[in-house]
């Protein structure tokens, strides 16, 4: 096996193992079969879990493993912060905003995020060279691109509560 096979293999078994506590967290604080809104942070648990790490084991699909694990990142940041900004803390206080809202687990995802990043960067782009990058910031797979999907799908999720709303 060589460095790179080995590392690979590090990041997946990472990635598997912060999305299967992510989802256990998710199944204590969310049963699924209780409200048909928990079944989605369940859904994207067995996702995460079971396809995610399987997509990135075989380098033809990495980029597949990559793209649907990133917008399951997105998903859970948008939803998660709207779960904490509709169930702030009484008092608000950087301690409480830190321990009390889903702030840990959103950063939780930011790793989930890196993991993916990695074994992304490891499988697809030449890191064999020194070789800097000059695409655009805002193409496929840089991180432009990812910013501009938070965004939007962001701005879809708060028009669709809107409308929902009334």
């Amino acid at each position: 096996m060589t460095q790179k096979q080995n590392v690979r293999i590090v990041l997946i078994s990472g990635l598997f193992f912060i999305s299967l506590g992510g989802w256990f967290l998710h199944l204590r604080i969310h049963p699924p079969f209780e409200e048909s809104q928990h079944l989605i942070p369940f859904i994207s648990g067995i996702i995460s879990v079971l396809a995610i790490p399987v997509l990135f084991f075989y380098t033809k699909t990495t980029q597949y493993a990559y793209v649907i694990n990133g917008m399951l990142v997105i998903i859970g940041t948008i939803t998660m912060a709207h779960f904490s900004l509709l169930n702030l803390p009484e008092v608000i206080t950087p301690s409480n905003l830190i321990l009390k809202t889903t702030l840990p687990d959103i950063i939780l995802l930011f790793g989930k995020f890196a993991f993916g990043k990695a074994i992304f960067e490891l499988d697809i782009m030449n890191t064999s060279s020194e070789l800097k990058r000059k695409d655009r910031f805002f193409r496929y797979p840089n991180m432009g691109w990812w910013l501009l999907h938070l965004i939007a799908i962001s701005i879809v999720y708060i028009v669709g509560n809107i409308f929902l709303r009334s």
